[in-house]
């Protein structure tokens, strides 16, 4: 059976943990006694039972009636297997719905129909925008707060739907729901029978695995390496988990971009019975017939059928999150699948506002919680795809004092040849110029200019 990770976005306090909440109570996909244990503590405690409890295990997250951190449940419905990911919607956690939504093909995006379309609606679906998640679906929640009001639902739909359709998505769905009493969410709701769409759970199960990664060419990004030595065991075993394809014993790997290859001897999973063969989604290793240095980060293909690019130099999208600016440039550091890369902005193409989509004016710096497309430089050669070719290999996230302040996926790499010069200050021409004159015996690389 597929499986799909879908992320469940908006604004704070517009119902995300309660949808998940009664959709995994409603198609029974609650750990046995679940349910009514979260109900006997509400009994106890004099509290109302809500099913977003069902999700919010923190006892902070239970004082404040917010979500907290990114939640990931498992559900099933006829068609196929779902990872939801319930990703918080308050704007000072706006971090850690990156971080769930980054893991997502498609979204349900929430919205208040008494509060209608937040700031934070239209920052989130900015978000999915830049990370590349086309399949989307609106549901309109709460519509029991606005006497179910078909007026209210279609200003919803027609404002929102312009905003989306300004940043390329086209929503498969707009629902109007009532997420607590379960309307139009496993079944059509009476009380809003002048609606005659899908409900929430059709509406998943009506999104498409757009990218079969099984289908395309091998790819595995290599997260370590590792060597026994016990009774005379000498194997290099190449581990990582695989991103797409498939790779057999016997095929011939290479290690991008160093370009280094051999034949595969063996492939080794830990705790498995004796396998030939490792596909998508697995965790496992490998051993080579000819023992070769390569160092993790590196991303092992089969030798002539892939596709991935090998730059230091690529076109993004970027949604900016941290405290200070992201400025042209300053040094970061950047994680792309198991490598990592200092990185500097090489130039800004295209700053967006949040709000009206329109392009900002020119600066060299975006600030918290803006959106560009940018060209981005690391300091050494990478390798990946497209975010339209292969997700895994083509999202990333860039960080600034330890911590993620930013992400973004790849849209396109630009060849080596076009690399510009770096500009260098005043300041770094005269210090250079200082020690090569008063300390030229420094064994050290100087600038050239």
């Amino acid at each position: 059976m597929n499986r799909m990770n879908i992320v469940i976005t908006g604004h704070v306090d517009h119902g995300k943990s309660t949808l998940t909440g009664r959709l995994l109570a409603d198609t029974n996909s609650l750990p046995e006694g679940k349910l009514e244990a979260v109900k006997n503590m509400c009994a106890k405690n004099a509290r109302p039972f809500e099913y977003a409890f069902l999700l919010d295990a923190l006892e902070d997250e239970q004082k404040q009636g917010i979500t907290i951190d990114s939640a990931r449940v498992f559900f099933k419905s006829d068609r196929r297997e779902y990872i939801i990911i319930d990703a918080p919607g308050h704007i000072e956690f706006l971090k850690n719905m990156l971080t769930g939504a980054s893991r997502a093909s498609a979204a349900v995006l929430l919205i208040d129909a008494k509060e209608g379309i937040a700031e934070n609606s239209r920052r989130h679906g900015l978000l999915l925008s830049l990370l590349g998640i086309r399949q989307v679906t609106v549901a309109v929640n709460k519509m029991d707060m606005v006497g179910y009001d078909k007026n209210i639902f279609d200003t919803i739909v027609r404002e929102y739907g312009e905003y989306l359709a300004g940043l390329g998505i086209t929503p498969g769905h707009f629902i109007p729901i009532a997420a607590r009493d379960g309307d139009n969410l496993k079944n059509p709701s009476e009380n809003m029978p002048w609606y005659k769409g899908k409900t929430v759970m059709e509406s998943l199960d009506s999104f498409e695995d757009e990218k079969k990664l099984e289908e395309k060419p091998f790819a595995m990004p290599l997260q370590d390496i590792y060597k026994f030595t016990a009774n005379g065991d000498d194997r290099r075993i190449f581990a990582g988990t695989v991103v797409s394809g498939t790779l057999n014993v016997g095929d011939r790997v290479t290690f991008l971009p160093s370009g280094k290859s051999s034949r595969v001897s063996t492939v080794e999973s830990f705790n498995t019975p004796a396998k030939t063969s490792v596909s998508i989604g697995e965790a496992a290793g490998f051993t080579l017939e000819t023992q070769i240095y390569v160092k993790a980060g590196e991303v092992a293909v089969i030798e002539g059928k892939s596709a991935l690019k090998t730059s230091n130099l690529f076109r993004a999208n970027v949604f900016w999150l941290g405290s200070k600016p992201f400025e042209t440039g300053k040094e970061y550091k950047l994680k792309l699948a198991a490598s990592k890369s200092s990185v500097v902005i090489e130039s800004i193409e295209k700053l967006i506002d949040a709000q009206s989509l329109d392009k900002a004016e020119d600066r060299n710096e975006i600030k918290r919680h803006e959106a560009a497309t940018v060209v981005l430089r690391t300091s050494n050669f990478l390798a990946f795809d497209s975010f339209a070719e292969n997700e895994p290999l083509g999202r990333f996230v860039i960080i600034d004092d330890y911590n993620i302040a930013g992400g973004g996926i790849i849209l396109n790499a630009i060849e080596r040849a076009t690399l510009t010069t770096r500009v260098y200050s005043e300041q770094e021409i005269e210090l250079n110029a200082y020690i090569r004159k008063h300390y030229p015996h420094w064994q050290c690389k100087t600038i050239k200019y």
